[in-house]
């Protein structure tokens, strides 16, 4: 029985990713633990929280990407320091720790997806401060730390692109989304299936330390996303119309093309994850199954940007 410790388990990724665990094995095997039950800044706290796990997966985060241009040391001190103090309880104790990065660590100017060893250069701060917790992985556990990066999230339990282009459907007529970023859409549910799979592996010795990209199969623009969402859940997809990053600057760049490759995961013994499509419409399906809505209301483990119309939303 693999004994797993969820830290950030309030927000959109660790809920579902408590969820899938739950499913998967003994509820006493999963300590899901929120911001406000573990600061993950004090080592003594996280020392006791980690021992006796065997994977830490860190879904805790500063994830603010506008805030952190005037908060850097702040969004550092979690994402960055806070990595840290982990991967130092978790390599005093030889657990494994699944740190969840992002997409925002590359410039965002490739014109084919970026492999997981290409060269970082973070265009925000944000990024810079994502950054600073990848390394901190991958100097104290070299054999025992992973980097899943992702992107383009989206669930049932947080604010979210996918929420708000439904929302805003109730509201208007037309919504209008920019056309000009690309990325690959990524439901946190298949994320954290995957991060499941990925932390057994790990567990068993079979899968190789170090960087991995968990994001959907194929791209599409938030255009794209927009379009299809309208699509499944039965609305008219011509309500949205495309328009470009320019109408909606932010203070924080955005890079724009969010492509990861997926290589990796075939030497981890793990299935890469569906389209990006199929996912949407497995998502939309369970959330309807349920009769639940996606939810709208941020948290303090994802605290999301306000998705407006065009935006890039954090998750």
């Amino acid at each position: 029985m693999t004994r797993w410790l969820i830290t950030g388990a309030g927000g959109m990724l660790g809920r579902d990713l408590t969820e899938v665990l739950e499913e998967s094995g003994p509820a006493e095997a999963v300590t899901a633990l929120t911001r406000r039950e573990l600061d993950i800044t004090d080592l003594e706290a996280v020392r006791a929280a980690v021992a006796g796990q065997d994977v830490v997966v860190n879904a805790a985060a500063w994830t603010d990407v506008d805030g952190a241009e005037t908060e850097e040391a702040a969004a550092t001190r979690i994402n960055g320091e806070g990595v840290r103090v982990l991967a130092q309880a978790c390599a005093e104790q030889g657990t494994v720790l699944i740190q969840v990065s992002t997409d925002y660590v590359f410039a965002g100017d490739a014109d084919e997806p970026y492999p997981h060893d290409a060269p970082t250069a973070p265009v925000n701060a944000y990024g810079r401060s994502k950054l600073a917790g990848e390394l901190a992985v991958a100097e104290l556990l070299p054999e025992r730390g992973y980097v899943v990066r992702t992107a383009w999230l989206y669930g049932a339990h947080g604010r979210n692109f996918v929420s708000t282009m439904l929302g805003l459907a109730e509201q208007r007529e037309s919504v209008d989304v920019v056309d000009d970023q690309r990325g690959q859409p990524t439901w946190t549910r298949a994320l954290a299936r995957q991060l499941r799979d990925l932390g057994e592996s790990a567990v068993a010795g079979k899968a190789p330390a170090g960087v991995y990209h968990g994001t959907a199969s194929e791209t599409a623009t938030w255009f794209d996303l927009a379009r299809a969402a309208f699509e499944l859940t039965g609305l008219d997809p011509e309500r949205v119309r495309p328009t470009t990053s320019e109408r909606f600057v932010r203070p924080a760049r955005r890079p724009s093309y969010s492509v990861l490759a997926h290589e990796r995961w075939a030497e981890a013994g793990v299935a890469a994850q569906p389209h990006w499509r199929e996912q949407l419409a497995e998502a939309l399906r369970s959330m309807s199954d349920t009769k639940t809505k996606v939810k709208t209301e941020g948290n303090a483990e994802n605290k999301a940007e306000d998705p407006a119309e065009g935006g890039r939303p954090r998750a």
